[in-house]
């Protein structure tokens, strides 16, 4: 569940629950940014109450009055800081989040703001206040309705910000669905009750065709589970094309046990997410037509139950990716790269990409030196990588650009195939997101090509401004934007 968002024009007015009234640093102290009628109709004594309060206007801060006339329960004096995007996502999130318990909110966050900025702030209202439970009393309070006053020219910038952020809500959804339930045959049906609507087109491989077709990784990845893997294409054309085809590719591996290299418990347990990259992609896929995206976009999603069983894969064992290379498999915890691979040297060669991006939560490694806040973000492309980059900065998702060395590439070397699934310790290279980057590099050719590992701000230990624990949907709002 997440809160509704809309934006209205015209001055602020009281007639919500909650009233947030913007104010901004000064001099002096911090003050009003407008409303200033609307608070005094509340019979609140603003400029008194946040000297007492000692507020700055810095962004997110939140001085609260409790209020109890005219229908409005309380008060909030939100600072917004400068005004720009950055600091109106943070206002809108402290916003959401002291409105929870509340049915709606109105506020003049946006008022005077640019389109970028009110599209932060309307992004950030639907973002922080997402939910997921499977609690046996589920609430049956409506979400909240937040009203955003602010200029009419924004209406447009707001409306896209919505479908981004209802999007980002749907691949947290999809992530925070547990394991039990979320099986890859259950992710397919989910992906086409998405598609007539999204105006997609879905190709699915289940196991037979998988085998029969070549595409080794994804098979091995999933036989150790009852519920046998798939593949999902899914493709989006509109009438009027630009460019050529971006495929994009997300890991799908629903549970991650590390198969017969078992991982520790705690490593475990939050392995119902390690299908957030496919989850990103999907939803991406999905908001498509809705923002009017003139792209071709073909997306490829790799669903696998990495589990222990009678036919698990072992480490030792060699198999034949899709288009012939041959891989040493030396970790079974190392299972996502080996179902990337097959989407990757599929896409080349049978979709002609302009480009293909992949995401995935590939590595621990990716967290020890850009900790979770940061993806890292390899790429052949110097272009590709300024863009996503850049996508990522609008998006308020951060991406840190990481170096292919190409002298730990013999890390990867095997004296029975062509590659082996992970680097070589003996070589002391370490850099393992490094090696797993250039592990998939080996799949893509000429094609330019970028990888997002996003082991790290997938999933949040703590809310943190619009981003909720859990599940967070990065890269939803990084790809959304570079579309379109």
């Amino acid at each position: 569940m997440h809160p509704t968002v809309s934006l209205v024009a015209g001055p602020l007015r009281a007639g919500a629950a909650v009233v947030a009234v913007a104010v901004r640093p000064g001099d002096a102290g911090a003050a009003l940014a407008g409303g200033a009628d609307v608070v005094a109709g509340l019979g609140v004594d603003a400029a008194g109450v946040l000297a007492a309060r000692k507020s700055t206007g810095d962004a997110g801060e939140i001085v609260e009055v409790p209020v109890g006339r005219d229908g409005v329960d309380t008060l909030l004096l939100v600072g917004i800081g400068d005004g720009g995007p950055a600091a109106l996502r943070k206002a809108a999130a402290a916003v959401v989040r002291r409105s929870a318990r509340a049915a709606d909110v109105v506020t003049n966050l946006a008022d005077g703001a640019s389109p970028d900025a009110a599209a932060a702030a309307a992004e950030a209202a639907v973002l922080a206040g997402f939910s997921f439970s499977r609690r046996s009393d589920p609430s049956d309070k409506p979400a909240l309705a937040v009203r955003l006053v602010g200029p009419a020219d924004c209406a447009a910038a707001v409306a896209d910000a919505v479908a981004i952020a209802e999007a980002t809500c749907l691949a947290r959804e999809l992530a925070a669905t547990p394991s039990l339930e979320k099986t890859p045959e259950w992710m397919v049906d989910r992906i086409r009750a998405l598609a007539g609507d999204a105006h997609l087109d879905v190709t699915v491989w289940d196991e037979r065709r998988l085998a029969a077709e070549g595409f080794g990784g994804i098979a091995a990845v999933g036989r150790g589970s009852a519920r046998p893997p798939r593949l999902v294409q899914l493709d989006y054309a509109p009438g009027d094309v630009e460019g050529g085809r971006i495929v994009l590719v997300g890991k799908g591996i629903t549970f991650d046990s590390g198969g017969l290299t078992l991982k520790p418990l705690d490593n475990m347990k939050p392995m119902k997410t390690d299908m957030s990259g496919a989850a990103a992609v999907v939803a991406t896929m999905s908001a498509l037509h809705r923002l009017g995206v003139r792209r071709r976009v073909t997306a490829l999603v790799p669903l696998a139950e990495n589990l222990l069983g009678g036919d698990a894969m072992r480490p030792g064992d060699v198999l034949r990716q899709y288009g012939g290379r041959y891989v040493e498999v030396l970790n079974t915890d190392a299972e996502g790269r080996l179902v990337l691979a097959d989407a990757l040297a599929y896409a080349v060669a049978r979709l002609d990409p302009s480009e293909v991006v992949d995401i995935a939560t590939l590595t621990g490694a990716a967290t020890l030196g850009l900790g979770k806040r940061h993806a890292a973000l390899y790429s052949t492309s110097p272009s590709l990588r300024d863009a996503l980059v850049e996508a990522g900065r609008r998006g308020g998702e951060r991406l840190w650009p990481m170096p292919l060395v190409d002298g730990y590439r013999d890390s990867l070397d095997s004296p029975v195939a062509d590659l082996r699934n992970v680097g070589d310790p003996d070589l002391g290279y370490s850099g393992g997101s490094i090696v797993a980057a250039l592990f998939l590099r080996e799949f893509v050719g000429t094609v330019p090509w970028a990888h997002l590992d996003v082991a790290g701000p997938a999933r949040a230990d703590a809310d943190e401004d619009e981003i909720t624990k859990g599940p967070t949907g990065f890269g939803v709002r990084t790809f959304l934007r570079y579309l379109a």
